[in-house]
């Protein structure tokens, strides 16, 4: 599959139905999922490798990985009706995948990867936190999307974790009107991608 094959399929797994901003339920666009997607294949961290997507809304990193040959694709969602959609999306593009309704701390699963966007902690602070904590603890690589703005302190956390990040790339991430507290029609985050390792 191509690139813009993967992002023109990804586009097609829908939204969150009723998105909750205590959860911070922004869907990762489909042109930075299929990067991210790329980059991981790119460093040979997706084909025939155990992936799972923590915080996997309706699918679109654990759908993406399934298409680009990972060996076995898991997804993890603390909302059951996400869980639910992106089981469907991925039986309509027929791939498998597994997917759970359950708290990312209590993951049971291993992996080679971990590929996720987690909240970015601005509706509660280190929101972010347990889905490192768990990256790191299931999986010796983990891909993971943040406000580049707390970079600095994601690089501390991350060694207190002892791992290392040996990847950064930025991505302009767009949150289309969502909430009665958005302000605008859309804004433009500068995000970053880590690649985290042993």
């Amino acid at each position: 599959m191509r690139k813009n094959e993967l992002e023109r399929t990804l586009q097609s797994i829908p939204p969150h139905r009723s998105p909750r901003p205590s959860l911070e339920q922004y869907c990762t666009p489909a042109h930075i999922a299929s990067d991210v997607l790329w980059t991981a294949m790119a460093f040979g961290d997706i084909e025939g490798r155990r992936v799972i997507d923590l915080g996997c809304g309706t699918g679109v990193f654990a759908i993406g990985a399934a298409l680009l040959g990972a060996a076995s694709v898991k997804g993890v969602d603390i909302d059951p009706q996400a869980v639910a959609d992106a089981a469907e999306a991925a039986r309509r593009l027929g791939v498998e995948a597994e997917f759970m309704a359950g708290d990312v701390r209590e993951v049971p699963w291993e992996a080679d990867t971990v590929i996720m966007n987690p909240p970015f902690g601005s509706q509660r602070r280190k929101a972010d936190r347990p889905f490192l904590e768990t990256a790191v603890r299931i999986a010796p690589v983990a891909y993971s999307l943040h406000n580049a703005s707390t970079a600095p302190f994601l690089e501390k956390m991350v060694a207190s974790l002892g791992r290392r990040i040996t990847f950064q790339k930025s991505y302009k991430f767009q949150i289309p009107h969502l909430f009665e507290f958005h302000e605008k029609m859309r804004k433009d985050i500068d995000v970053v991608l880590l690649r985290i390792c042993q």
